[in-house]
């Protein structure tokens, strides 16, 4: 299973999060995009503390894909620095896998 992970994007609107999950799905390098919305994110940006509404996109997809995915959310998002962060998958159904791996060669 590791060469399968999970990205999540954080994104300042559902719109946001809509446009670039479709556009990675349709160019096949994520399987899928979930998304969920409102999510409320406290950070520290550019020296103050930011309380925001955000939408926030779970993505499947295979470790290979990453650098790509990094670089086509890069251009399609609205932040100047947007969060792409990825967990391994350890486990999944073989069902799901075997169609995330058909999903995203």
């Amino acid at each position: 299973m590791p060469d399968y992970i999970v990205i999540y994007i954080t994104t300042g609107s559902v719109n946001e999060a809509e446009k670039i999950g479709r556009a990675l799905v349709e160019e096949k390098l994520a399987a899928c995009s979930n998304i969920i919305s409102p999510i409320r994110s406290i950070y520290r940006w550019q020296g103050k503390i930011c309380d925001d509404k955000e939408a926030l996109m779970v993505l499947k997809t295979r470790k290979k894909h990453f650098e790509q995915i990094v670089k086509r959310v890069e251009t399609l998002h609205s932040y100047d620095v947007p969060e792409i962060i990825a967990i391994p998958i350890i486990e999944g159904s073989s069902k799901y896998m075997s169609w995330l791996n058909e999903e995203t060669k």
